[in-house]
């Protein structure tokens, strides 16, 4: 990888490795430390996703107007101002409107850092996009893991380590990312060497595509909502629990390598990848569905880990890809305010669901879900072949 790619994916660990050590706890800290319900922490976690949403289609346009380097400070700067006030100020009425400008600045940083690491090695393909996705999950299970450990002693102590990290990760920005230069060149796609494709038809392909994601999303959402209340009503332990997600990053991390050379093997396009990935992921909520012990949800989380290394990061790939030149940082803000909305209204699909028929349905639901996915992924770009097509055609025709 280049040097700046690396910069990005150091960057990336810091950003989620602070992040992370937040989040998992946030619903706890509602509940427990500031008295309310889990109701209210519910719609407090779907104000911070719904910020992160604006967020991530903000930060997609700022890339585009003023590039990666003002928009990632302009990100950070917003989240780091909330996260050093909230240590001092951290009472119920101010957590709920500093969460929700956490949610908007950190939602900023994410679509720029993936459109400037597609920009920064364009002859990478998509081990660009892999590189970050490996750093996301390596930050998601580092901070996981510290933050309760830092929480044990005081939960202060936890948006102070917070509020450091991203202070660390600013300083790296500030004085790194400013050399990396976002307009380099862009890779010519396989979907643009016939001739030029009319800009509707690309972002009418990743409207599809993302419609498809989102319904991923809102089925792999369930394993951080009703699945992990499921587990405690079949007397699985929240530490059994935790150990899933603490496997989930290990296997992201250390078979990522291992799933790239298989990839290569058998998915010889993007297309394949994602519909190869979708696949696996029914199988993983096909085993839930009859799970009752503890190593049955463990083989599923294993077969649900290895669909999401074909998956998530393919979509960012291919939404650099069809991406316009000048419109990269949009295309990205789409897919991730895409997955951040997948993780907002997942849970809520999912307990009503639960809560008005069983786990069962939920599951049949899901994998409809999934199987919808499967069919909006192979159609995605059947405009873009249209209009290749017709180009094609009336060029021979000249």
């Amino acid at each position: 990888m280049p040097r700046a790619l690396w910069l990005l994916v150091i960057g990336m660990l810091i950003n989620v490795t602070g992040a992370s050590f937040l989040w998992p706890l946030n619903t706890i800290y509602i509940h427990e430390h500031l008295g309310k319900s889990l109701s209210v922490a519910g719609v407090v976690l779907m104000l911070n996703s719904g910020a992160s949403v604006v967020g991530n289609l903000l930060g997609g346009v700022l890339f585009d107007k003023v590039g990666g380097y003002k928009s990632i400070l302009s990100g950070i700067l917003i989240t780091l101002a909330a996260l050093v006030t909230l240590v001092f100020f951290h009472e119920w009425s101010f957590y709920i409107v500093l969460l929700v400008i956490i949610g908007l600045g950190s939602g900023i940083v994410f679509p720029a850092m993936y459109a400037m690491g597609g920009t920064v090695w364009p002859e990478g393909g998509r081990k660009a996009f892999n590189a970050l996705y490996v750093a996301q999950n390596a930050g998601v299970a580092i901070g996981s893991a510290l933050g309760g450990l830092v929480a044990s002693y005081s939960f202060k102590y936890i948006f102070i380590a917070n509020a450091m990290m991203y202070m660390l990760f600013f300083l790296i920005a500030a004085f790194s990312y400013r050399k990396i230069s976002a307009e380099k060149a862009k890779q010519v796609s396989v979907l643009d060497e016939i001739s030029p494709v009319k800009n509707h038809a690309k972002f009418q392909a990743l409207l599809t595509l993302c419609m498809g994601y989102l319904l991923c999303w809102v089925a792999y959402s369930q394993w951080a909502s009703t699945i992990s209340a499921y587990t405690q009503e079949i007397d699985i332990s929240l530490k059994q629990y935790s150990l899933l997600w603490t496997i989930n990053g290990l296997l992201i991390v250390i078979g990522q390598p291992i799933v790239n050379g298989l990839i290569k093997l058998i998915a010889k396009t993007l297309k394949a990848q994602i519909m190869i990935g979708i696949s696996i992921f029914i199988a993983s909520f096909a085993i839930v569905s009859v799970s009752h012990q503890f190593w049955h949800f463990l083989v599923a989380m294993i077969v649900l880990t290895i669909g999401e290394m074909f998956v998530w990061p393919a979509v960012p790939t291919i939404a650099s890809m069809v991406a316009p030149k000048g419109r990269e940082g949009f295309y990205q803000g789409v897919v991730n305010s895409t997955a951040t909305g997948g993780r907002m209204i997942g849970p809520l699909i999912g307990g009503v669901l639960a809560d008005y028929y069983n786990m069962s349905a939920l599951f049949y639901v899901l994998i409809g879900f999934l199987v919808i996915s499967l069919f909006t992924t192979a159609a995605y770009n059947r405009k873009i072949n249209q209009v290749q097509q017709a180009e094609t055609i009336a060029g021979a025709a000249s």
